[in-house]
């Protein structure tokens, strides 16, 4: 008598919990009420403004002709791209940007390396070093012209020797050292998080199956950092694309038009040829490369974010 063996009936599949029924209009604008007077403040303090100087920048306004006000449509903007003074004032504003980016990054990466490492007083070193970003971005500016490059007791004609006047001799470098001081600690932040956010289990299997030191940082260290360098790269350039503090005080845009950068050179057209039409345009050109470089640090922000939600 066979006995015939009948399949195990499978589980019962279990129903997916019903989505919460969603309120209504008037229960949305009561959870979004509070955020109002936040969103009417942000609009009324950048947007109007902007849209202003968007207005501004059609117009041909000289302020030593303060009845004559013609609407030119695009034709600031051509002079903008079109000017000598102004097409110097961007390349220097690659220059100066990139290079203390540049710079800063690397030197952030060298000091949060140092400072992932345990030793005696490490939380005093890093407060000390966080300092130079936590200075008033004027105060920082006259610090320098004044301790450290003035020519008869400047601090590096001190270590150095000589009596070079750098800010004449060196202006773009002066400048940039400026920002790189202070924005080094910024970057070195950024890049510390990331370093303490990596796996130190892989550090130690590489470690087991004979990787070097070299090989660890380049092979491992580096492409887990590399959205955090990214992220301090575009966000030191969404500020530093506006440095005019220490171009105004360390170099008065000189010797010549050596350092003028974008804020500094609109500062000269409205203040000095008292051109607010073609001022307003340059600002509005400023604004847009911003927009554009934060969009990719919002990208690379959102990215991290999708990075710690799958570990």
């Amino acid at each position: 008598m066979t006995q015939t063996i009948r399949p195990a009936p499978a589980p019962a599949r279990k129903k997916p919990p019903a989505p919460p029924a969603r309120g209504g209009a008037r229960e949305r604008l009561i959870r979004r009420a509070p955020l109002l007077p936040a969103l009417v403040f942000a609009i009324v303090v950048t947007q109007i403004p902007f849209l202003v100087t968007i207005y501004l920048s059609t117009l041909s306004w000289n302020a030593l002709r303060p009845g004559e006000r013609d609407f030119v449509g695009l034709a600031n903007y051509a002079d903008v791209l079109t000017d000598d003074r102004l097409r110097a004032a961007l390349v220097n504003t690659v220059v100066l940007t990139a290079g203390a980016v540049v710079l800063s990054v690397l030197l952030g990466l060298g000091l949060a390396v140092l400072l992932d490492r345990r030793f005696p007083g490490r939380g005093v070193v890093r407060t000390l070093l966080i300092t130079p970003f936590l200075v008033m971005p004027m105060a920082a500016a006259l610090l320098w012209k004044h301790a450290f490059y003035n020519p008869a007791y400047g601090l590096v004609n001190g270590v150095l020797g000589g009596s070079t006047d750098w800010v004449s001799s060196y202006p773009m470098a002066s400048v940039v050292a400026t920002l790189v001081w202070q924005w080094s600690p910024f970057m070195m932040l950024i890049i510390l998080a990331g370093l303490q956010s990596q796996s130190q289990e892989t550090v130690e299997a590489a470690r087991v199956d004979g990787a070097g030191p070299w090989q660890v940082f380049t092979r491992l260290t580096l492409p887990h950092l590399r959205p955090y360098l990214e992220l301090g790269a575009l966000l030191g350039s969404i500020y530093l694309v506006q440095t005019f503090d220490a171009v105004f005080t360390i170099t008065q845009g000189g010797p010549g038009t050596a350092t003028t950068n974008l804020p500094y050179e609109i500062y000269l057209t409205t203040f000095r040829k008292f051109e607010y039409g073609e001022a307003a345009a340059a600002g509005v050109v400023v604004v847009i490369g911003t927009i554009i470089v934060a969009t990719f640090a919002l990208r690379v922000i959102s990215g991290l974010f999708r990075m710690e939600d799958h570990r």
